[in-house]
Parts: structure tokens; sequence; C-alpha cells
């Protein structure tokens, strides 16, 4: 069953390879301009869901991307080592970890890596950046220096560059520009062997179109190549409320399919708690600390949670008319007309929108405790019967954090990617992403994890068409059925790229295959 990748949630680590001699003599021999670590592996061994724990042999912090192709070769030609890649320990299910072999810090390739803006001869224009890098500081560094920026997001920036591409990368200008995965040209990998290739659609195009959303089993990301555009200064962001699911999907289906230029730059929602709950419920809604929600603008049938459709509208200051366009846009939909929130900022704070609350989580303990986050992909088709058994039943009395659901667009994604997809030309991404008091303060996680488990035994009884988004499975038979049809060229790109099941162990798909 597809629930089995919640079963082991809490420290369960008793499968990881442990250490040998062989090990300790292979990073002995490791001649690299950065450092071998053996001393701060608990850092490498956690990661920001909490949930596992994994005790490496050697934290490496690589110079460049030379180190980690030696730190590959001299694990392939070890008996039992293993090879992962952590960006910001931004993973949920230890993804990033290596139980008994080699962690590589990226982060640490940012200090001494490219940064390059490049401008080819038909007027496009990208940045080459370390895999390491994180996406804020390619934001300010694009921005100021040329008043330039990436197209698509995540909502969270402190997350490496070769980290998303390794998922997805997803965020509300994803309707209109696909998701990071499809805004780079090209990739420096390298792969299982121990190889260093450059890749693009037409140079290596397997291992390009596999290292995208390819959970990093064919290759550790080292330098990619980013699409940009011009950056525009301001952004006007606001937010508005609705009763009834059917007429926020109607909404946000219209604005995600019109054309550019007749509707939003940046379109999300979210699920709320029809309550005074100052975290789940009305008061996570308002944009500014001087905003009230009133509650007396509901109606009185209306269901036990609410919905918020969230949009964003960039322009310049040379651009006067951008509170019009906003105003006429906003004319189109269905909306409680007492119910709307706006603010104006600039385009790097609305980028980085999410800082105060990580600033406030890690003041209050909430950052550092377990995040059992959960995340899918749930096709239009069954998204309605999805809000009516999860939304307004499993989760009817919130999550303790944001519960986003927005439709995204097939066509802006690229098949030839590793990333798996439900039907349909519309589908929606799900993300109930936990923020709770540590056990005693807040609900034992084992509790959390269960609702989790509730939720997906929901979605198979339902014979809803989903996908997990930041998949975790604990069986071949479970990653088989995930993969579906995908699965064959999956295994092959494995056979063709890391043949020794080196890469990625945490992901837990392929053992990794030992020396005779």
């Amino acid at each position: 069953m597809m629930i089995a990748y919640l079963e082991r949630f809490v420290h369960d680590n008793d499968t990881d390879p442990k250490p040998d001699n062989d090990g300790v003599t292979v990073c002995g021999n490791l001649d690299l301009q950065g450092t071998v670590d053996y001393r701060s592996t608990d850092l490498a061994g956690k990661d920001f869901g909490g949930l596992q724990t994994a005790e490496a042999l050697a934290f490496i912090r690589p110079a460049g991307s030379d180190d980690v192709a030696r730190v590959v070769r001299a694990a392939s030609q070890s008996s039992n080592l293993t090879v992962a890649a952590r960006g910001n320990g931004h993973s949920i299910n230890g993804q990033a970890m290596a139980g008994g072999g080699l962690v590589i810090d990226m982060r640490s390739m940012d200090d001494n890596s490219i940064f390059q803006v490049v401008r080819l001869s038909d007027g496009s224009t990208y940045v080459d950046v370390s895999g390491g890098a994180l996406w804020e500081d390619v934001l300010k560094r694009c921005v100021s220096g040329f008043g330039l920026a990436p197209r698509s997001w995540t909502d969270y920036l402190d997350l490496t560059v070769g980290g998303t591409l390794s998922n997805a990368g997803v965020s509300g200008q994803a309707f209109r520009y696909g998701p990071q995965t499809s805004n780079v040209t090209e990739l420096e990998v390298v792969n299982g062997k121990g190889d260093t290739l450059v890749c693009s659609e037409t140079q290596n195009s397997e291992l390009f179109f596999g290292a995208l959303g390819g959970l990093g089993q064919f290759g550790i990301i080292t330098r990619a190549r980013v699409l940009l555009q011009s950056a525009p200064d301001m952004v006007r962001w606001v937010r508005v409320v609705y009763a009834e699911f059917n007429e926020f999907a109607r909404d946000a289906e219209f604005l995600v399919t019109r054309p550019e230029g007749d509707s939003f730059d940046y379109v999300e929602g979210f699920v709320f708690v029809n309550s005074d709950d100052p975290v789940n419920g009305w008061q996570s809604v308002p944009l500014a600390s001087d905003q009230v929600f009133d509650p007396t603008h509901i109606p009185h049938t209306s269901a036990p949670v609410l919905y918020c459709l969230e949009v964003a509208l960039h322009y310049r200051h040379v651009h006067n008319s951008s509170a019009v366009d906003m105003e006429r846009m906003l004319g189109r939909l269905t909306f409680l007309k007492h119910l709307k929130f706006e603010v104006e900022l600039s385009y790097v704070e609305f980028l980085l929108r999410v800082k105060p609350a990580e600033k406030q989580a890690r003041a209050n303990g909430i950052w550092d405790a377990p995040h059992p986050w959960l995340n899918l992909f749930v096709s239009k088709r069954d998204i309605v019967d999805f809000d009516r058994t999860v939304f307004k039943k499993i989760l009817k009395h919130g999550v303790g954090g944001p519960m986003l659901v927005y439709p995204l667009l097939r066509d802006k994604w690229d098949d030839r990617t590793s990333v798996v997809l439900p039907e349909g030309e519309i589908f929606y991404i799900v993300a109930l992403l936990r923020f709770s008091l540590p056990f005693p303060k807040g609900p034992p996680v084992e509790e959390l994890v269960a609702q989790n488990r509730e939720i997906i035994h929901c979605c198979i009884k339902n014979g809803f068409n989903f996908k997990l988004y930041f998949p975790h499975y604990n069986s071949e038979e479970e990653w088989k059925q995930h993969f579906g049809n995908q699965w064959a060229r999956f295994v092959e790109r494995k056979a063709n790229f890391d043949p020794m099941a080196i890469l990625a162990p945490g992901q837990k798909i392929f053992p990794r295959n030992r020396l005779p």
C-alpha cells in the first residue's frame, strides 16, 4: 500500500549500513581541496522534518565539483559506501541522509561558486549558479546587480538550487512559467560513476531530464543555468475569501488559464478554519497587523473551513495603473466582497514573505520541532471530493500551519523529466505544512503522522487520482506504483548513471550494489 511510507516515523535507522574499515580507509585517502569532518556528523544526520536520524561516517565540505566527483568515485570503489547531497537540510523524511555513508555539504560550494549572467544572441538571459546556492542569494544578486530575476520560485527561498531542481520547485508563478525544473537550460551534474557532465536538452539530454525531479538518484547538481527576466519593482498582493470551494476553485482555474497580460503574475490559495483560532482561523488571512477579519460577512451556512485565494500583480514604478488593473481583474471574481486584504511591497520583500514567519517560528521553538508535512498533487477530477472528505472532515480543525491548495497546468511541465504527475490538464497542489510546538506543548508527532496516514487512506479508498510530491516510500513495490508507466525509464536511468546505487540512499528506492 502507498501509505507504508509513513510507517517508520521516529528515529528509525536500523536498516542504515554501518561504516566498516573499508569506508574509513576510503575517507582517509580522499585528496580534496575541501575538508572531511568526522566530528560534525550530527548535522548530516538531521533534517527539517525531524522524523528520522541517520549517523553518517563523514560530512564532506567540498570546494567545488571536482571534490564532489572525487567523493563519488571513491565511494564507488568501496564495498558499501553511499553518498547523499545535503543542501540546506529542508527535506522531510531523511532524503538527504546517508546512514554509515558520506554526506556532502553542498552549501560549502557556494563560497567558491561561479555567479555569471549570460546573455545569448537570441535575447534570452540566464545566470549560472552553484547547485549549493540559496535561491534567496540568487534573487538578491540578480535584482541588485542586474535588475533581473528568475521566473519561477518556491514560497520559501532558503533552499538550494540543486535541492529544488531535484524535486520540482513550485510556487504561485508555476501556472505561467512552470516549476523551476522548466526554467533551467543547462546543468553540470556529477553522476554515480563520479563523472562530471554538462547536460542540456541537446547534450547528455537523458541525464539532464533525469536529474530534473530525479530525487538525486542519477547525479548531484553542481551548477545550473537558470532563465532570467526583467525584475519588477513592486507587487500588489491581495487575499480574498470564499465560503464555497466550488467558487474558489472556479475562480482559481479561471485565473491560471487566462493569457499573460489578462491575469495576475502569482496565484495561490489556502484553506483556513472558520473560527477565531489564532493560528488556523480567521486571523491567518489578513496581510498586515492593522487589518481585521470581520466574521460577520461569512454566510451562516458556511462549512467548518473557508478558502482564501491569494493573487499578486507585479509592476514597475513607471507603471501607474497597477491598482486599476488589479480592480479590473478582481471584478471578475466571486469572492465575499467585504473580505479583501491588500498590501503593497517591493518585489524582493514579496518573494521573501515567509522570512518573518520563519523568524517567529525559530524564536518560539516551532522551527526546530518535527514537521510531518504532507504534499500531494491531486487531479482536478477529484479535488472537490478531496475537499469534502479531507478539508471539511479530517482537517476541519486545521494543521497548525498553512493548508495550501491551488491549481497548476500540466502543459507547463516537461514530461521528459523525472517528476510524476496525476492525470488531467489541470491538477492541484495540496501542501499541509504543519507547525506545532514540541510535545507536550503540542500534539505528539505520532498523532500528526497518523493523520497523514488517514488522509492517504482516504485518497486510496475513494479512488482519487493523486501523486505524492516529495515522495518517500519503503519498498520497491510502492515506488513502482508511484512512478507507474515511468518506472521502467527511471530504472533504466539509474542503471546508466548510478549503476552501483551509490547516490541518495535516504530516498530508499534502490539498495546499494556491493562489490564482489
